[in-house]
């Protein structure tokens, strides 16, 4: 028989019992009533209240790892193994801690970024560009607004917003932070004169490609110009331009340009306009000036004077005959000569004969300061590769 004592105890164990409920107890509280030695269980039931036995569950013994744990390895081996990885699954592996989260946005990663393949930017665009990606890729996509953080200039040096469906104060929250640019392509582009003062601010720019852009004045270009004097290759072909707009490019653009595209400005570009671009540029190499209807055969004697004039477009410029074509013969360095539309089929092998230096009609889309030549399907830009990329 069981004493007062020892029956008020049981009681008070199977009152404490029911109004538990072990299945929703949070297991902070399962941990603080636990005792820290063995559970003992006691067995009920009719056959065992005179003779009571107990159940004790041994401790389970800690694994020891004999191997390395990811805990242990260096930040310098963690960031070689995360270097491997495609741009996915960098950001699946920045949420499994925070420091997992920290090396994976470090800087030596994040070096040059191609994010076409995703058609959205919004915050991811913003993100990338303040982790300090330094050339980034992504033509053809939808920019949202990018959500910056903060008012730090960004490092990005080499980039290519071509095509994009971005709006103008988006596009000039960009560039406006933007104090390094060397290779800069916003081709196809609304723009405004706010988005071209902020390019005036970048005086390390090499290549601008600025094909079919509008919504600028001359005055904001010319200055533009004016500033960034190191400009080596310019693309304003087939910008939504007046004479103005052109007059301001002759006048102002740096002296040492070697590649420019003036293409497409038809009764906008004049023979006074070559003339006082010849004499402000000398050294050009490459110079698209197809579909200028103004050009006649009387623009040979002032090209002539680029001895260092190696390519040269004057694909539909219908006022110079094809048999003048002839006296590029005495162009010593010059090795392509594009004149699409004023040279038939027929006629182009009499052509190529009478001048065999001459590479004719070969190219028949300009490459100047773009990031992508027409004929290459690689995903480079400018001949640099982008390391971080999606996968599709």
């Amino acid at each position: 028989m069981l004493s007062i004592s020892q029956k008020s105890k049981r009681k008070k164990r199977e009152r404490i019992g029911d109004g538990l409920d072990t299945e929703n107890t949070p297991h902070e509280l399962i941990h603080q009533w636990s005792p820290p030695h063995k559970q003992r269980v006691v067995c009920k039931g009719k056959e065992n209240e005179e003779n009571q036995f107990v159940l004790a569950r041994r401790p389970r013994k800690r694994r020891e790892f004999s191997g390395l744990s990811w805990d242990t390895l260096p930040d310098e081996l963690l960031l070689g193994i995360l270097s491997c990885l495609p741009l996915q699954d960098l950001l699946r592996m920045s949420r499994v801690c925070k420091r997992w989260h920290r090396l994976a946005f470090d800087e030596s990663l994040w070096h040059s970024v191609d994010l076409v393949g995703n058609p959205q930017l919004d915050q991811a665009l913003g993100q990338v560009l303040m982790a300090g990606v330094l050339r980034l890729r992504c033509p053809c996509t939808c920019i949202g607004e990018p959500h910056f953080t903060h008012t730090q200039h960004l490092r990005v040096q080499h980039m290519d917003l071509s095509s994009c469906t971005v709006s103008s104060p988006f596009l000039d929250d960009i560039i406006s932070r933007c104090r390094r640019l060397e290779n800069l392509s916003l081709e196809g582009l609304e723009l405004s004169d706010w988005i071209i003062q902020s390019l005036s601010q970048n005086t390390e720019l090499v290549r601008l490609n600025l094909c079919g852009c509008s919504g600028f004045s001359p005055d904001s270009l010319g200055e533009m110009l004016k500033s960034c004097s190191r400009l080596e290759e310019l693309n304003l072909s087939w910008c939504d331009f007046s004479t103005d707009h052109v007059k301001a490019v002759v006048s102002n653009i740096p002296s040492n340009i070697t590649q420019l595209n003036l293409s497409g400005y038809r009764q906008n570009l004049t023979m006074e306009d070559l003339k006082d671009l010849v004499e402000r540029c000398p050294h050009l190499v490459n110079l698209d000036l197809s579909d200028s209807v103004l050009m006649t055969t009387s623009s040979f004697p002032i090209l002539q004077r680029l001895q260092s004039l190696r390519h040269l477009a004057l694909s539909r410029c219908y006022q110079i005959h094809p048999a003048a074509l002839a006296d590029f013969e005495k162009f010593p360095e010059l090795q392509t000569l594009e004149v699409y539309g004023l040279v038939q089929d027929t006629y182009l092998p009499i052509l190529s004969k009478s001048l065999p230096r001459l590479q004719i009609n070969t190219r028949p889309f300009s490459g100047v300061a773009r990031p992508t030549e027409a004929t290459r399907r690689d995903r480079a830009m400018w001949g640099m590769t982008c390391r971080l990329g999606y996968l599709f």
